[in-house]
């Protein structure tokens, strides 16, 4: 490290990705620090601590693979864990591979500005330190800026609010009490049920409704647990090769490849294993053709109306967009929960919520008595998490105006006029499986710095024309899946969730084994990508340091 810069990587956020950017730094021998803005490890998983949160992916492919101490002695108890043994997952990796020492909690980051006389980052923390570093790491996660809706009168309301992406450590006792749930995305269709159990009503505000997989759930016993152990380089090698990054099989048939009755029963088939598989293992064009889509959406449609007894909340229930035009959660009992007396459904796509009372809510036409709201609105997803954070690249291009309608990047992990800055799980990087997708990403950016080192570079970036390059890709790609024309389904990986948030792609859907190819080859061409600046190019001036 030089003597005129703090760190030579500074790496944000504490999630899969901060921490396996943290350890492969780490194992390069550089210099680095973690900022995370909680008060311990888990990214995501820190924060999101409502009642009912747990994975949507099974727990042996939802995990780390770099590490065979770790998959030795880690025991997961469930296919699909909780929000507090993922807490526990994260925890013991930390301690397990002796990072926290390198990680500053309760640090969060405010700014970072290229100094290109120097070539390095200057970056800002919320306690008002300063720091210096050569590379800047962005782990900060797709869904790490929650949004909350702004409705009028919040501060007058008299009971207690909660927001589940800003879950409280303490428990909270729901019994007799009057529950409103705002938002029927992953966290609401996890709230609902378990609310349900204690809370004396619970009224759910759906805005858009969704397809809820069953999950199945259950115990793994300990002959799993070690079938799947001695199973793990097949996983992390079909896991890297599925289009979404999962371990879960893919069918080779289209819906017209079976008659009528085939469909119908392999579909069921996929229902009744639950998870993801209905997605991958029912019809290889379901992603791709309006009609196969139509056919396994209406079965969804089908046994949302067998479960809800009542058809009027059936059919509001029902969505009327193609299925995966939204991330579809997995449910525990979400649609049975409209079975109980003490749970309804109210639609606010037609009829919003314009005012928040000091007794509840109010809509356009009705009034709601509440004790408690529950707000599950989600993320300002992907680009999100760089508004309100002041990073400025050359020129002080601020990087919350480059990606403030189609964001720019190369890959997902770089950015034109932002030297040495890499986006773990950044706009246009691959919409999969977090864990496998990240670590791939964290290997290639390690790569790109031994690249710099091994030639004496002090920094690197995309040229604008394989940004532009990658974003007409990712745009095209888009265009041939029923994604691009699901306006009903305000998704947010288009950013369609977000009022004023301009529509567009934020993601790369061209198969995460597709992906991994091109990092790969970008890599073994010595990355024709980029352009690099040696140490000779300009002229090095010292650094001043205020930590």
């Amino acid at each position: 490290m030089s003597d005129s810069i703090d760190f030579d990587a500074v790496v944000i956020g504490a999630g899969f990705g901060g921490l396996r950017a943290l350890h492969d730094l780490r194992k390069m021998d550089l210099s680095t620090v973690l900022l995370e803005a909680g008060t311990d490890v888990g990214g995501v998983w820190y924060w999101n601590r409502y009642p009912g949160a747990r994975t949507d992916s099974e727990a042996w492919y939802y995990c780390y693979s770099f590490s065979k101490e770790v998959l030795a002695e880690w025991d997961w108890s469930q296919r699909y864990p909780t929000q507090d043994e993922m807490s526990r997952y994260f925890r013991f990796v930390t301690d397990r591979l002796d990072l926290r020492k390198h990680i500053r909690f309760q640090t969060r980051l405010t700014g970072a500005t290229w100094d290109e006389s120097a070539n390095v980052w200057l970056v800002q923390t919320n306690d008002g330190q300063s720091l210096t570093c050569r590379y800047l790491v962005s782990a900060a996660g797709p869904l790490s800026k929650p949004f909350l809706p702004d409705i009028p009168g919040l501060d007058s309301f008299a009971g207690e609010w909660y927001q589940t992406a800003f879950w409280p450590k303490h428990d909270i006792d729901f019994t007799g009490k009057r529950v409103a749930v705002v938002g029927t995305g992953a966290s609401g269709v996890q709230v609902v049920p378990v609310v349900a159990l204690s809370a004396a009503e619970v009224t759910v505000f759906q805005r858009t409704p969704n397809y809820v997989l069953p999950a199945r759930n259950r115990p793994l016993d300990e002959a799993e647990r070690v079938a799947i152990k001695a199973d793990y380089d097949n996983i992390w090698e079909r896991a890297r090769r599925q289009f979404y990054a999962m371990d879960l099989p893919v069918c080779e048939h289209g819906a017209a490849d079976y008659s009528p009755a085939d469909q119908q029963r392999v579909l069921e088939r996929a229902w009744e294993v639950g998870g993801f598989r209905f997605l991958f293992d029912t019809f290889n064009d379901l992603w791709l053709d309006g009609e196969a889509n139509e056919i396994a959406s209406e079965f969804i449609r089908s046994k949302i109306r067998a479960i809800v007894k009542d058809p009027a909340t059936a059919e509001l229930l029902c969505p009327q967009y193609p299925l995966a035009a939204k991330r579809p959660p997995c449910g525990h009992g979400y649609y049975e929960a409209y079975n109980r007396e003490n749970v309804s459904l109210v639609d606010v796509s037609k009829n919003p919520i314009t005012e928040i009372l000091p007794t509840g809510l109010r809509t356009a036409t009705d009034v709601y008595e509440a004790d408690v709201i529950i707000f599950a609105t989600g993320f300002d997803a992907i680009t999100g998490p760089a508004q309100g954070v002041d990073i400025r690249g050359r020129d002080g291009r601020r990087l919350s105006e480059v990606w403030e309608t189609v964001p720019r990047s190369y890959l997902g992990m770089a950015v034109d006029g932002f030297p040495n800055m890499f986006t773990v799980a950044g706009p246009l990087g691959p919409f999969a499986n977090g864990p496998t997708m990240v670590e791939g990403q964290v290997e290639w950016v390690t790569d790109a710095i031994s690249r710099m080192q091994r030639h004496g570079a002090v920094a690197m970036e995309p040229t604008p024309e394989s940004v532009d390059s990658w974003v007409q890709h990712a745009g095209e790609i888009l265009e041939g899946t029923v994604l691009a024309n699901a306006a009903t389904a305000n998704s947010w990986f288009l950013g369609a969730n977000i009022p004023g948030k301009p529509r567009g792609i934020l993601a790369y859907f061209g198969g995460a084994g597709t992906y991994f190819d091109r990092l790969d080859s970008e890599a073994e061409a010595d990355f024709p990508g980029f352009t690099f600046t040696a140490a000779d190019d300009t002229a090095q001036q010292t650094v001043s340091v205020n930590s």
